[in-house]
């Protein structure tokens, strides 16, 4: 037992240890096992070095930034840039004893820990059951890093919005962008479902169209009011010249500009939440509006026609904007001002000159005499975004501005990183980004698990010729996690509200469901239904990664370790069978009877190897939708000549237990040292003996010249389950050198069929499997 918790507790220790030292202007941070580096300067560019790491600093708060992997113990160098001299500044590893106290400190919250974690880590001991084992790693903050936040509820309206009390007043300023105005001010006039005055205000644009356009529309239009400038004033003069005759009408003003287009009933609801009088602006959730963007927070996205009011169809059905949600300020794109906080705050400062930062100024202003800035989550504006100045000048515009901002407001940045950290919005922006992906086209959902490994790698692969997919993940800190692939990135969020998490799913209109894996979900015999309900009426999918739905021990292996053929109802295993969440049992039987019927109703069950094909038979004879499509490799491995010297074992990839953990660490112990090298890494609580070295994780592109670093000069593929395919198998045989492996699954079939390939006898002791690998082979000398 102290053998599992001494590494248990080193990997604690380097996920949570805290460490803090200075070097000069180089401050150095140790966190959740990443060296973050600080250097105060105003150097033009730094560049960081520790190890093997380097990174390129960046710029935030006035200090120089960059993040690297921690190597213990390592000196580190920056090097700073300012024109064409550079300087050097060395930078040492953390005192010992600065190390040594904060591990100590963290043995008290790790015992603390431990004791929470013995009900799981009795059930993993019992049963095997991989979602206690995960609740064990989240226990002890283990979990692969992810961005996740948790949706907030509630999400979907319940009940009809009140309807506003009063009209609005447009404000639009007009600054060439010709072909957009006319849509926009059709949409206006279509779309506006609340009696309304429009204010425009021409900008002495260049474009000789603008103005004689604007005058015939206008001079029809009773409701409309066109100011004309006799110069150029720039968009904060022309603003404030609308904004001053607006408030002459005491009725909440929007700012809108010309490159926004409001969808069908936009008004009644961008104006809803100043019916709280602390409410000064309102801002809606749009492609191209900062926090208010979707699918991807502050990343702009184009739309292509008619999507925009697709995706307000979905917005329109979601709750109103919680307390939680307010903002550091709006977006004047297409803003909401409510009219006494407009008289209260004035009009806009131009300090700003042309444009950009304004309507921060004016909300940070409004915040200081205790307004409120919501978003409106229900109704979504697609913006055009930068149509009135050109990239260079809006960029030199955004730098000179927030250079106000910073001046002004201290804490406005650190407010805006706060907000993108807790992203209050999270759970409409993913309602609304799945709303997005819906009008790409048919979308993939993906049901995968939280393990990593090969399944992931093959699920990213997928996923990158998908373009735009969504990954349905358990196993994780929430029972789902909802994952939407966008080309803007990826939007994140996780619930346990399985009825939240279906209607979601269910925005997409076109959707095919591809089960991928679901080890590790707390009660995996609700998967099949569920998954079948989301894609009624639509494609379902199966990749057999493993023997998840032929049992519960999704290795095949039993209480020994041992793979002796597929289980059978009513002579399995203890393994075999299931113990739910509120502690009943259920049989082998009973789990097949769930996945066996959602295995037929699926279009194909892909399987990866022959080998799996035939296990899949065992347990479902009269499946008839199996389809056999073999991985490709994904990077090529270049055939190697073996290195002159004493025989070297080479094993490739992460060693876990049913990756033949036991087997290496044995074999360790037998061998003389230096004469078997693990390429990867063994999992925690197995350490190599003496005849071992553990090289840590690799590209594939490196195996040859690990072959010859090395002296490799035969491979073992120690996997101790029937893999259902094995890419190390068949990396190692694409080196030429004879290939190893257990005559089971996928791997056991590739090394039979491969002229450098040997399979070895399930279950041979370690003498024999020594043997094995260390006799001479006249056929393997070349």
């Amino acid at each position: 037992m102290l053998g599992r918790l001494i590494p248990l507790f080193h990997r604690y220790a380097a996920k949570h240890t805290r460490l803090r030292q200075r070097h000069g202007p180089v401050q150095m941070r140790l966190q959740a096992g990443r060296m973050i580096v600080e250097i105060d300067s105003d150097a033009e560019a730094a560049q960081v070095s520790l190890g093997k790491a380097t990174r390129q600093a960046r710029r935030r708060d006035d200090l120089l930034r960059a993040e690297l992997p921690f190597v213990p113990g390592a000196r580190g160098t920056v090097v700073l840039r300012r024109g064409e001299d550079t300087i050097t500044l060395p930078f040492g590893p953390f005192a010992a004893w600065k190390n040594t106290a904060a591990r100590t400190a963290l043995l008290a919250p790790f015992v603390t820990t431990g004791v929470r974690a013995v009900p799981p880590a009795l059930r993993w001991f019992r049963d095997r059951d991989p979602a206690a084992r995960i609740t064990v790693r989240n226990l002890f903050g283990l979990a692969p890093t992810t961005t996740a936040l948790e949706l907030q509820t509630p999400l979907f309206a319940t009940g009809t919005a009140p309807d506003p009390q009063s009209g609005i007043t447009i404000v639009l300023p007009v600054y060439n962008a010709f072909d957009m105005l006319q849509e926009a001010l059709e949409r206006v006039e279509r779309h506006t479902d609340l009696p309304w005055r429009l204010i425009l205000i021409e900008d002495a644009s260049p474009d000789p169209q603008v103005r004689p356009w604007l005058r015939d529309w206008a001079a029809d239009r009773d409701d409309v009011t066109l100011l004309e400038n006799e110069r150029n004033l720039g968009f904060i003069g022309s603003v404030n010249r609308g904004l001053t005759l607006a408030m002459e009408y005491g009725n909440p003003v929007v700012l809108l500009n010309s490159d926004a287009f409001v969808p069908q009933g936009w008004a009644s609801r961008l104006i809803a939440p100043l019916a709280d009088p602390a409410v000064a602006s309102v801002t809606p959730m749009s492609n191209d509006a900062e926090l208010m963007s979707v699918p991807v927070l502050c990343q702009r996205l184009d739309l292509a026609q008619g999507q925009g009011d697709a995706i307000d169809a979905v917005a329109r059905t979601l709750a109103a904007p919680t307390e939680e949600a307010d903002l550091p300020t709006g977006v004047g794109f297409c803003m909401a001002l409510a009219a006494d906080w407009l008289e209260r705050v004035g009009l806009f400062d131009t300090d700003f000159g042309r444009g950009y930062g304004e309507e921060v100024d004016w909300c940070r202003r409004a915040l200081a005499m205790g307004a409120r800035h919501l978003t409106q989550p229900a109704l979504f504006v697609e913006h055009r975004g930068g149509t009135s100045f050109g990239s260079e000048e809006k960029q030199r515009l955004l730098l000179a501005n927030s250079a106000i901002l910073s001046q002004r407001y201290p804490t406005f940045d650190q407010d805006v990183q706060d907000f993108i950290g807790s992203d209050p919005l999270l759970a409409p922006r993913l309602a609304l980004a799945l709303a997005w992906a819906g009008q790409q086209g048919r979308v993939r959902i993906y049901l995968a698990h939280d393990m990593g490994g090969g399944a992931e790698a093959d699920l990213q692969r997928r996923i990158a010729g998908d373009g735009v997919a969504v990954v349905l993940r358990v196993g994780s800190a929430y029972r789902w996690e909802i994952e939407v692939y966008t080309p803007n990135g990826v939007v994140r969020g996780g619930t346990e509200d399985s009825a939240l998490t279906r209607r979601l799913l269910q925005i997409l209109p076109q959707r095919e469901v591809i089960y991928s894996c679901a080890v590790g979900d707390p009660d995996p015999v609700q998967i099949p239904a569920f998954l079948s309900e989301i894609a009624k009426g639509q494609g379902m999918r199966v990749l057999l990664h493993d023997y998840f739905p032929i049992s519960p021990a999704y290795t095949l292996l039993d209480g020994q370790g041992m793979f002796r053929g597929v289980p059978q109802p009513g002579a399995e295993g203890r393994f075999d069978r299931l113990r739910r969440p509120d502690g009943s049992r259920l049989s082998l039987a009973d789990w097949q009877a769930v996945w066996g019927p959602f295995l037929a109703a699926s279009e194909t069950v892909e399987v990866f190897s022959e080998a799996a094909a035939r296990l899949l038979r065992s347990a479902y004879p009269d499946l008839h939708n199996i389809t056999v499509a073999p991985h490709q490799l994904v990077h090529p491995v270049l055939p190697v000549t073996a290195p002159d010297g004493p025989p070297v074992i080479g094993v490739l990839g992460n060693i876990n237990a049913h990756k033949g953990a036991d087997v290496v660490t044995a074999l360790s112990r037998r061998l003389k040292r230096g004469q078997m090298v693990v390429i990867g890494r063994m999992a925690p609580g197995h350490r190599l003996g003496r005849g071992g070295i553990e090289h840590g994780p690799y590209y594939v592109s490196e195996i040859p010249d690990l072959v010859a670093r090395y002296g490799i000069t035969c491979w073992l593929v120690p996997s101790i389950w029937p893999e259902t395919f094995s890419f190390t198998t068949h990396e190692a045989l694409a080196t030429g050198l004879p290939t190893f492996a257990f005559d089971l699954g996928a791997q056991g079939d590739a090394v039979r069929n491969a002229a450098n390939g040997h399979p070895i006898e399930p279950g041979a002791d370690i003498d024999r499997v020594v043997a094995h690998l260390l006799e001479p082979r006249k056929e393997d000398v070349t």
